[in-house]
């Protein structure tokens, strides 16, 4: 198989030919159709998340058809075409996993991660955390749904029943959830980097009321707010614009340190909480509300031995909605 492999913490992916891998019991063997490029994966490259273990196929985005069973695999026939999104194994006995709280399992797995990801012609992954896709479906354009689809659903569904809602960072989560929300009657507010006028134009075309800078004040006090970008300076802000009893959702997994802010701007019973992972039900959940919302992820397409520039683009914002490999 053909791979884009982190060899060096920080430094760029390279591609391999590497052998195809072979699923073991419980496992499928999927050829990749596509793959999303998530801003989880820069934090896997630069080594902002723990325990980074090179050599490492990164991506977590990843849609495929089976073509090869491991045993003991019943539910899924060859040919079959299979979602892989972060969650990629648990371990079904600690009390998060038993209460279902899979996404803060004690002893998880994460495709890309501590798993081999999708930034590759060929995937194993665990059956029972893949999920089934129609044949229906574009690869290509569905391919944003496995990460920012999912984290994004759950951040928006810790805004509860917030009407006005405000999003920080406007990236692959943000426009996703922006068409959800819309459907659902909400108003998005979309706060983007100051000046960023391409940003700002292409969060009103997904649907949101309002777009400035992140500095600005809303034209309105907000019910809740989501942080998508990974800048903890954002929080006193959010925390700024929502009203009293607001939520403020902090939807990365990894973000900048927190500054100091004055206890006036949590008073009030504001809140401030954050998002980790997803779990399967997320998924059964999110697609079925993004197929009543008519969700469209708005894509670049790159070849697969062009990673290292769909991950700049992405690092630099030069992207409206998201990138995805195409093997």
């Amino acid at each position: 198989m053909r791979a884009m492999t982190l060899d060096r913490i920080g430094h760029p992916l390279v591609l391999h030919k590497l052998p195809d891998p072979e699923p073991g019991p419980g496992e499928v063997r999927l050829r990749v159709e596509a793959c999303g490029v998530c801003r989880t994966d820069l934090h896997v490259v630069d080594g902002e998340l723990p325990d980074v273990t090179p050599p490492l196929v990164p991506g977590h985005e990843v849609i495929g058809k089976v073509d090869r069973l491991g045993t003991g695999v019943g539910r899924f026939g060859l040919g079959q075409r299979l979602g892989v999104p972060w969650l990629g194994s648990t371990c079904g006995v600690c009390d998060y996993c038993r209460s279902g709280r899979e996404n803060l399992c004690d002893a998880p797995g994460f495709t890309g991660y501590t798993r081999p990801g999708g930034f590759a012609s060929h995937l194993v992954a665990r059956a029972d955390f893949c999920i089934p896709l129609g044949e229906e479906i574009d690869p290509v354009a569905t391919a944003p749904l496995l990460c920012a689809g999912l984290i994004g659903w759950r951040a928006l569904c810790r805004t509860g029943t917030a009407r006005r809602i405000g999003i920080y960072g406007f990236g692959a989560a943000a426009h996703l959830m922006t068409q959800v929300a819309r459907h659902q009657g909400r108003r998005v507010y979309a706060f983007t980097r100051a000046g960023d006028l391409a940003a700002q134009s292409f969060a009103l075309s997904q649907g949101a009321a309002w777009a400035g800078d992140a500095a600005a004040a809303a034209p309105e006090p907000l019910d809740a707010a989501i942080i998508f970008a990974p800048a903890g300076e954002l929080v006193p802000l959010a925390l700024a614009a929502v009203r009293k009893g607001g939520r403020v959702v902090c939807g990365g997994i990894h973000m900048s340190d927190i500054p100091a802010f004055p206890y006036r701007l949590l008073w009030e019973e504001r809140e401030l909480v954050s998002v980790a992972n997803l779990t399967r039900a997320d998924a059964h959940a999110f697609f079925a509300e993004a197929g009543r919302a008519d969700v469209h992820a708005a894509i670049r397409r790159y070849r697969l031995d062009a990673a290292n520039e769909a991950l700049e683009d992405l690092r630099h914002g030069n992207l409206s909605g998201a990138a995805v490999l195409v093997p």
